[in-house]
């Protein structure tokens, strides 16, 4: 199928570098070599050490893109509010301001729909693909099906919910809201205070970290080769065709094309090929909280507190928090009253772990493009560019596909669906 993404069909024997060993990077390496292309993946640091480690581990197709209606106004009243789910830390930055232009345009309800037409049918299709990689690869990632509930203090709340609820249904997927005695009943870590919420069966919970790092294995067991603590400082080009990729410490490795999945640190690289492309990094943070000795983990089923947007993801002996998103540039500065933020919020929905000690805390960069779309396929005009990146929150979530849908545009010329709503060029 044309899925209006062209690019020039590639031989199994070109060779194809991926920068960045993320889970977008690590889906790539894995569905390129299980085709037989030659593949390696470069990462600035550890594999799954980024925005991979430490996210809130929810695979949630459906969800809607950051652009919703009324984000703009809520962003602007972030300014003055430093524990606010979106923030805006102040500063003169003249690319996040057209960016939160761009962004402001957006944020409409048209926009949305818009959006959901493709990440709909994405969701689900990454949703499968999970389901197939987990049995057929034996991943040992914690991984659940049981979905999450969506809960929610106020009936102000409870009522936009519902309403989402009701558009995410158009799209194949079978939300249900739940009064707040009957969320209790199947989730009793749910306290009093709780109105109600929404339940989303479609959805599942990994330990994000486990699965990249098992992902990034059995792409090697197909042949990729990965190098680690390797970063890439240019991708070179002749006539406007890839030729190499030079790192830090100066190696040059040519290559017939290479794959740009290094999330926010996309930026400098892009920039320097000279294409205008208005990625942003969204700082998020995790606290990990295990109970005391003897007694189970506070939480048996994920949740995500509607109000302050903190998921609650139990995983193999812990529950991580993780939330927000942070525009304060690409810095991994842990800002104290953001992170305590997560387990203060949490505290108001569900019931406490009086003797809960903490064994991590996190923050990571997410990248952001101002339409809510991530860009996926050829980076025209240049020959054998690929750009993989902008997932924003939805970065686990569209992994598998992603990797997929590179591999279909990397060797077959044009991916299996339409996705000319990701095109890189679209900026």
């Amino acid at each position: 199928m044309d899925g209006g993404v062209l690019s020039t069909m590639r031989s199994r024997d070109d060779s194809t570098i991926i920068v960045g060993g993320g889970v977008i990077g690590v889906c790539c390496a894995y569905f390129l070599a299980k085709r037989g292309a030659r593949v390696t993946l470069l990462e600035r640091d550890q594999i799954g050490k980024g925005a991979s480690y430490g996210n809130a581990g929810c695979i949630a197709p459906g969800h809607l893109p950051i652009n919703k209606p009324g984000r703009l106004r809520q962003a602007l009243k972030s300014l003055f509010d430093p524990l606010s789910p979106l923030y805006l830390a102040p500063r003169l930055d003249p690319a996040l301001a057209k960016w939160l232009w761009a962004f402001s345009r957006a944020c409409t309800e048209r926009h949305v729909e818009l959006c959901m037409r493709t990440l709909a049918p994405l969701g689900h299709t990454s949703r499968e693909l999970f389901d197939e990689l987990v049995e057929a690869e034996k991943l040992d990632c914690h991984f659940c099906r049981e979905g999450y509930y969506e809960i929610y203090l106020t009936e102000r709340g409870l009522e936009s919910a519902t309403k989402e609820a009701s558009f995410i249904s158009r799209y194949g997927f079978h939300p249900e809201v739940m009064p707040g005695d009957a969320l209790r009943e199947r989730e009793p870590a749910i306290n009093g205070r709780v109105v109600g919420g929404v339940s989303y069966p479609e959805a599942a919970t990994i330990n994000p970290y486990h699965f990249v790092l098992e992902m990034a294995q059995r792409a090697e067991r197909y042949g990729a080769e990965i190098h680690t603590n390797t970063e890439v400082v240019a991708i070179r080009t002749i006539d406007r065709k890839v030729r190499d990729v030079q790192t830090q410490n100066g190696e040059v490795l040519e290559s017939d094309c290479v794959v740009l999945a290094s999330g926010a640190h996309s930026i400098p690289l892009i920039r320097k090929l000279g294409v205008r492309f208005p990625l942003q990094a969204a700082k998020g943070y995790h606290c990990d909280c295990e109970s005391g000795q003897g007694t189970p983990p506070i939480l048996r089923r994920a949740c995500v507190l509607g109000e302050s947007l903190v998921f609650c993801t139990p995983m193999d002996g812990f529950v991580r928090f993780a939330g927000t998103l942070e525009f304060s540039g690409v810095n991994h500065e842990i800002r104290r009253p953001r992170l305590n933020q997560l387990t203060t919020a949490s505290s108001r929905y569900l019931q406490t772990m009086a003797d809960a000690a903490v064994r991590s805390e996190w923050c990571g960069l997410r990248p952001c493009l101002p339409d809510g779309l991530p860009a996926v396929g050829p980076l025209a005009p240049y020959t054998g560019l690929f750009i993989a990146t902008g997932h924003a929150m939805m970065g686990l979530t569209l992994g598998p596909v992603t990797g997929k849908l590179i591999a279909e545009c990397v060797l077959d010329g044009s991916p299996s669906v339409d996705i000319t709503a990701l095109c890189p060029g679209r900026f």
